[in-house]
């Protein structure tokens, strides 16, 4: 098995970036005075810096003339090469500053398409007027698929459903979120806002086709309460199962958030399940191979508040 291997760099001459810099300071005011002025040194210093790099090199940098000091005919060739050695070590360290004061990069951000939906809108305009150096990068799945970007280190950032009263460790909660029974316009069933969980046996259903977590949970649910719920058709679409049950009469089970705007437009209604309560956790997880960068948690920030505000708005409790 091939065995990684470290990049190795021999640095002896070069390692000491300061004494380059004495050198390309004198070798452009052209006197051991004025570069310890303006390197806020002294004199003497300056020319055991000169001394030593002329030791390592094995050859003269500088002529000393009545006027000071010149670049040698070696030094001369190797002042660009050192000049720009020094620029680029400048920028460098440029960038690592300003990665600490300002985040920058990209986050990849996984999560389900009925969160999705409603999250990544507002979440792309925050970052994009607050976070000008972070760029987003959303993927959306199935909560396995999410679960297993979320292990494989493909997302940063992954949102979640869960149904256990626990949270996995190392997880956050953001939000408790009902389940409603959600119906096509103008049905009785949903009328009037709120249905009991047994209201759910032999409804024409269209859900999610197993494994997964909703449908997982709605099935042991049904099974505690003895009723059967027997979807007409399974599709894991989200468009597709609020189209048809618009269009067919069919009926579904979801979040709030998910049929919101269909809901406030009069398409689709949505009745609270209650007695008992069917009700799910918004989560926040990390990737665990990754240590969140300040890029991920200024997003994280932004996300927290925005899940916030959601729940002034009635779509879930934070």
């Amino acid at each position: 098995m091939h065995k990684p291997r470290a990049t190795d760099f021999a640095l002896d001459i070069a390692a000491d970036l300061q004494k380059w810099r004495s050198f390309v300071a004198i070798g452009e005011l052209g006197s051991l005075t004025r570069a310890a002025l303006f390197l806020d040194s002294n004199q003497s210093f300056l020319s055991r810096q000169v001394n030593a790099l002329e030791r390592e090199c094995g050859t003269r940098l500088f002529n000393r003339t009545g006027r000071g000091v010149e670049l040698s005919e070696a030094g001369q060739r190797l002042f660009p090469q050192v000049k720009d050695l020094l620029e680029r070590a400048q920028a460098l360290e440029h960038d690592i500053r300003a990665d600490l004061r300002e985040p920058v990069g990209t986050v990849t951000l996984g999560s389900l398409p009925s969160i999705g939906t409603i999250l990544t809108g507002r979440l792309f305009s925050a970052v994009r007027a607050r976070l000008p150096g972070v760029s987003l990068k959303v993927l959306e799945g199935s909560s396995g698929q999410v679960e297993e970007w979320l292990t494989d280190a493909r997302v940063d950032i992954a949102i979640l459903y869960r149904y256990a009263p626990t949270l996995p460790e190392g997880e956050e909660a953001l939000a408790t979120v009902d389940s409603y029974l959600i119906g096509p316009r103008d049905d009785r069933l949903t009328a009037n806002g709120q249905v009991p969980f047994a209201s759910l046996d032999g409804l024409p259903f269209i859900l999610p086709s197993a494994p997964n977590g909703l449908r997982t949970a709605l099935d042991a649910g049904a099974r505690h309460a003895r009723i059967a719920l027997a979807p007409v058709i399974e599709a894991d679409s989200l468009p597709l199962q609020k189209q048809l049950t618009a269009q067919e009469g069919l009926y579904t089970v979801l979040p709030l958030h998910a049929v919101w705007q269909e809901v406030q437009e009069g398409r689709l209604q949505a009745a609270r399940i209650v007695e008992p309560p069917f009700q799910r956790t918004v989560a926040l997880a990390f990737s665990r191979s990754k240590g969140p960068s300040s890029a991920v948690t200024a997003v994280t920030g932004h996300i927290v508040r925005i899940v916030g505000e959601m729940a002034t708005q009635g779509m879930w409790r934070s």
